[in-house]
């Protein structure tokens, strides 16, 4: 689900963050896109059909990968291990 879409016009870059993965930033986008996605009445089938697969992207490279999805990067130590 898309929680807000933002655009670089000096880059041309259309900014699309989801809900659950998310901020991935679209390149070479023109800036007429950008405003119909904003005026489009689903803005998921607006992706879907004008962005998703027709612009390069790569996620935000600064994005912090902490999240309900993020991968765990340390372990827990055993409970005996455990301050009490």
């Amino acid at each position: 689900m898309i929680d807000q879409i933002g655009y670089d016009e000096d880059q041309h870059i259309l900014i699309v963050t989801f809900r659950d993965t998310g901020k991935y930033l679209y390149h070479d986008v023109p800036v007429s896109t950008f405003e119909a996605f904003c005026k489009a009445p689903s803005a998921g089938a607006f992706f879907n059909l004008h962005v998703k697969d027709r612009f390069r992207c790569i996620r935000d490279p600064v994005r912090k990968r902490f999240g309900p999805n993020a991968r765990r990067l340390f372990k827990r130590p055993p409970e005996r291990d455990r301050p009490t």
